[in-house]
């Protein structure tokens, strides 16, 4: 297994920001550290698959979309 190698780095982040990613590192039971360190590694490696891309350009190009009021409503259509 190959060596990761870690910098020590520091950032200025909003009060708020640090707040929330403290907490949801608790409530995770890891570091602050860890924590952020995965986040971001998700945000910047993960990639759709066909298929949700193509639903994404799909989406992104569609005139006229369907709107739906409620879940129960777009449920009703996705069922018929």
């Amino acid at each position: 297994m190959e060596t990761v190698i870690r910098k020590q780095t520091s950032f200025r982040l909003r009060e708020d920001l640090l707040q929330t990613l403290q907490e949801h590192a608790k409530k995770a039971n890891r570091s602050l550290n860890n924590f952020v360190e995965s986040t971001l590694m998700d945000a910047m490696y993960s990639e759709p698959n066909e298929e949700t891309v193509a639903a994404i350009i799909e989406a992104r190009e569609t005139k006229n979309k369907e709107t739906f009021d409620s879940v129960e409503s777009l449920m009703e259509e996705l069922t018929k």
